[in-house]
């Protein structure tokens, strides 16, 4: 089936937060999980706001805190004027620690139904990667999501019509007619190049990104007895008024709470109030609330979320601190490798393929995978990344 593509309107940064400063960092955290712009010419701070829907809902935002770090994808305003006040604040040490990219970044979703997930994720990241943009990928219940710098975007969009992209009504939207399993032996070049070249093919991309993990020391590892479940935030039913069914009688709203789901935000701020092990929350305009969590916070989830809340799934964590931000191919290298061997050993077919997500946070990444899925891709990643004699 296409897979349809489409550029969130704003731009967005990526905040890094080391675990041991969490708790300094909590409240803002909070506050941009829970927006709450009031009528024009409120208290805001000029461009606070901005990200927010109509009905205060977020273009975009991701929330993960992973055994590695906590990281924070946000609208460029709010980094601004909720978080840099914050970091400005703590001890000078401290707040050297924490990092706010340099760089703004663009966000565009992929509905994709149908495709096979490790094949989904190749096709997505190769262009990219081919054409030497970094980027960052976000798996979530309903959508995959990428980052890219906000001054590549003309080279994404030549990148994606190189490699069979086409567009579709409007000019933020991408259509994709067909797999892009095998990629053309040509490459786009960038507007400002890297250092480098980029690879002529995938095979030449897995080989340098693994090379590159084993110069910066990067081997995979798996928490011992973590074990995630993807599932979905329900969504609040709207009567004829579009309002909330917070508000019975169709009148106007008393607060932008009518519009959210109280259960599952009250849970979301009981479970990030206790710094969890592995939590990834995803809110999109156009989506129901995502999350990867470990399945022991289920309990405080109750009956506020959907999903197979039986599967496991295991991600097999990447330290990627030591690689600079703009550093390309990595989510291809890696995803795209593991596709290839598992399939050599017949296990990543039918459901397993289907089961393989990928989460790129702000200084790590982790592949999500079943719990055999995520045993043979140890296997296979063990190798790859050890260190030859010489």
């Amino acid at each position: 089936m296409n897979a349809q593509i489409y550029f969130i309107e704003g731009q967005f940064s990526i905040i890094h937060v080391p675990l041991p400063l969490y708790s300094a960092l909590l409240q803002p955290i909070l506050q941009i999980l829970l927006p709450h712009g009031g009528p024009t010419g409120g208290d805001e701070p000029e461009g606070l706001l901005d990200g927010l829907s109509m009905d205060n809902k977020h273009g975009f935002l991701n929330i993960s805190v992973t055994p590695i770090e906590c990281s924070i994808v946000c609208h460029t305003s709010w980094a601004r004027n909720v978080f840099e006040p914050v970091i400005e604040r703590l001890p000078s040490e401290s707040s050297k620690q924490v990092s706010i990219s340099q760089d703004a970044y663009i966000v565009f979703s992929v509905s994709s139904a149908g495709m096979e997930a490790g094949q989904r994720v190749m096709d997505l990241t190769a262009p990219l990667a081919m054409a030497g943009i970094p980027i960052f990928f976000i798996t979530t219940y309903y959508t995959d999501f990428i980052l890219v710098p906000s001054k590549d975007r003309s080279t994404v969009g030549k990148a994606l019509l190189d490699r069979g992209f086409e567009f579709s009504e409007n000019d933020s939207a991408y259509v994709a007619p067909t797999s892009l399993t095998h990629l053309r032996n040509n490459s786009h070049q960038s507007q400002n190049p890297p250092s480098t070249p980029p690879p002529t093919n995938v095979a030449e991309l897995q080989i340098r990104t693994f090379s590159q993990l084993r110069k910066r020391n990067v081997t995979p590892f798996v928490e011992p007895d973590l074990h995630l479940v993807q599932c979905s935030g329900k969504e609040i039913l709207q009567d004829s008024f579009g309002y909330g069914n917070g508000n019975p009688n169709g009148s106007s709203p008393s607060s932008w709470l009518d519009k959210l789901d109280p259960k599952l935000y009250l849970a979301l701020v009981s479970a990030l109030t206790q710094q969890p092990r592995f939590l990834s929350v995803t809110l999109a305009t156009d989506d129901a609330p995502s999350l990867l969590l470990d399945k022991s916070l289920l309990w405080i989830f109750g009956s506020s979320i959907a999903g197979d809340t039986d599967c496991d799934l295991v991600p097999i964590f990447l330290d990627l601190v030591d690689l600079p931000l703009e550093s390309t191919g990595i989510v291809c290298g890696v995803a795209g490798q593991l596709v290839d061997e598992m399939r050599c050993l017949g296990g990543m077919d039918g459901e397993g393929m289907n089961e393989l997500g990928y989460l790129s946070t702000a200084r790590a990444g982790a592949v999500v995978l079943s719990c055999e899925g995520a045993s043979r891709a140890l296997d296979c990643l063990a190798p790859l990344l050890a260190k030859t004699e010489g």
